[in-house]
């Protein structure tokens, strides 16, 4: 059975594909998957060591979200192009230092996005604040101690913030 894939939606730079694949077992199957170009996110770390965070409406939840900032890749875009073109957009921030932390797969059951992590440092601020048309954010600079008790206390469930925090500090940048 040869592999076939289809495309049975596409959405801004989103699609929906279907495809038959064959597994290491040699079993043949049909999966559904999200197809995403990847993101970048990032942790900026302020000259008194704070984090700049976004509260951001995720109309998906019908709630606002606090998490870092972060976006999709443009067709074509370096990752470290994306991440800095996101931290002004969402923040207002442009940094000097953009520092890669690797990287994670979020949904990897169903969804082929790849989240790209970085520290950003060294930061000034710029007038390139613009949010996407679907986007309504407010900034805001927190400790890292702040950050971990909204954690503990579940204010912030975002996983991207989450894994971002977490690999930052064990990589010994905060």
């Amino acid at each position: 059975m040869d592999n076939s894939t289809k495309t049975l939606h596409s959405w801004k730079r989103i699609s929906l594909v279907e495809e038959t694949i064959a597994l290491p077992n040699g079993k043949h199957i049909t999966h559904t998957t999200i197809s995403h170009p990847g993101a970048a996110v990032i942790l900026p770390i302020d000259s008194n060591g704070h984090i700049i965070v976004i509260n951001q409406y995720r109309p998906s939840l019908k709630k606002w979200l606090l998490e870092l900032p972060a976006g999709t890749l443009e067709s074509g875009e370096p990752i470290e192009s994306c991440a800095h073109r996101e931290l002004e957009e969402e923040t207002g921030f442009s940094a000097s230092s953009m520092i890669s932390l690797g990287q994670v797969t979020p949904l990897a059951g169903f969804c082929d996005e790849i989240q790209y992590l970085f520290v950003a440092k060294q930061l000034s601020q710029t007038q390139r604040f613009q949010c996407d048309d679907d986007e309504v954010i407010e900034v805001l600079a927190l400790s890292v101690a702040q950050l971990e008790q909204k954690i503990i206390a579940g204010e912030i469930t975002d996983a991207k913030t989450i894994a971002c925090l977490s690999k930052a500090k064990l990589c010994g940048y905060i």
